[in-house]
C-alpha cells in the first residue's frame, strides 16, 4: 500500500509541474528568445543606442498611478496630482526624455574618464551615481 501512496504522490507532483511550473518556463524562454532576437536586429541599427537608452530611462521612472477620491479619479506622478491619465502620462514622458537627454550629456565626461590617466573609480555604480543628478529635474 505504501508504494501506492508514493505513485500517488509522484503523479500529483508531474501533474503540478506541468499544470504550474512548465507554463513559467515557457514565458521565460519566449521573453529569452525575444531579447536574443532583439539583440540580433539592434547590432544593424545604427539607433538602437537611443531606443535602449529610452528603455533604460523608463526604467528609473515611476509608473503613473490611479487614486480614486470619492467619485473622482486623479492620476499621480511623482507627488504631482493630474485630472487625466493623458496629463500625467505626457509629464512622464517629458521626465523619461530628460533622463535620456541627461545620458547622452554626460557620455562625453564618462567615455574621457576611461582613459588611462582616468581618476579613481567611485565606489557607487553608474546608475547610482546618474539617479543622485537626474533627482534634480523638471516637475
Amino acid at each position: 500500500m505504501d508504494s501506492v501512496y508514493w505513485a500517488c504522490a509522484f503523479v500529483l507532483t508531474c501533474m503540478a509541474f506541468y499544470k504550474y511550473v512548465l507554463p513559467v518556463l515557457k514565458r521565460f524562454d519566449a521573453a529569452n528568445t525575444a531579447r536574443i532576437a532583439q539583440q540580433a536586429r539592434d547590432v544593424q541599427d545604427a539607433n538602437a543606442h537611443v531606443r535602449h537608452a529610452l528603455d533604460v530611462a523608463d526604467e528609473q521612472v515611476e509608473a503613473v498611478q490611479e487614486i480614486r477620491v470619492g467619485a473622482a479619479t486623479h492620476y499621480l506622478f511623482e507627488a504631482q496630482a493630474f485630472s487625466s491619465r493623458e496629463e500625467a502620462e505626457e509629464m512622464r514622458a517629458r521626465r523619461v526624455g530628460v533622463v535620456a537627454r541627461r545620458f547622452y550629456e554626460e557620455l562625453p565626461s564618462a567615455m574621457m574618464a576611461r582613459g588611462p590617466e582616468a581618476a579613481p573609480r567611485s565606489p557607487l555604480s553608474a546608475r547610482e551615481r546618474a539617479s543622485q543628478r537626474w533627482k534634480r529635474t523638471i516637475h
